[in-house]
């Protein structure tokens, strides 16, 4: 099943999570140990952090909060425990998982864990909400898919696939496997109830 028009989510919000670790990776580049480099141990960890981007006029238009981010010098990877990401377009986006994970480049990353990406509604809608267990995302591509069972509501509206994959280029989500769900259609107000304030 195809979803078309304005995309799911912005999957480029997760590009937050790769400038988080800028600063990470030119900090662990002084002192480095040999030793320390053939373990998988975080050489450097972060406590409550956030990152926010600006855009040239200086207006916030993402930002991102979390527990704690390891970065781990074996394979440059970066870990972050958490991670709660808001984009602050029309309408703001909220992305959360348990924990996310890059590479070293920050070109690929992975959410677990009570993965939710919520869309807030525009003109009384009811936000739209995709539920999952893993997302996997390349941010530069604007391309995200994942193989776990996706729950997608919005309002009474509910779909059910067995994966899923969004490109935010070409506006179009896909549902995996055997969706199903349940489409809510509002009722139209006639011009009665509308004169009596009803809806």
């Amino acid at each position: 099943m195809k979803h078309t028009g304005a995309a799911l989510f912005p999957i480029a919000v997760l590009s937050l999570l790769a400038a988080g670790t800028f600063w990470l990776n030119r900090a662990t580049e002084i002192g480095e140990s040999r030793e320390g480099k053939q373990r998988h141990d975080p050489d450097y960890i972060v406590d409550h952090f956030t990152v926010r981007r600006f855009d040239d006029m200086g207006k916030l238009q993402h930002f991102l909060t979390g527990e704690k981010m390891l970065h781990y010098p074996d394979d440059d990877s970066t870990e972050a425990i958490g991670p709660k990401l808001t984009y602050l377009r029309t309408p703001p986006v909220h992305v959360w998982s348990d924990k996310a994970w890059l590479d070293k480049d920050g070109k690929h990353v992975r959410l677990d864990g009570n993965v939710h990406v919520v869309r807030e509604g525009l003109n009384g809608d009811p936000p739209t909400e995709i539920a999952t267990q893993v997302l996997y995302a390349v941010p530069d591509d604007n391309f995200a898919h994942t193989d776990a069972p996706v729950v997608i509501t919005q309002g009474q509206s509910v779909m059910h696939g067995s994966g899923m994959e969004s490109n935010d280029k070409t506006q179009i989500s896909v549902l995996y496997g055997r969706a199903s769900g349940t489409i809510y259609q509002k009722k139209p107000i006639s011009q009665t109830d509308a004169a009596h304030g009803k809806k």
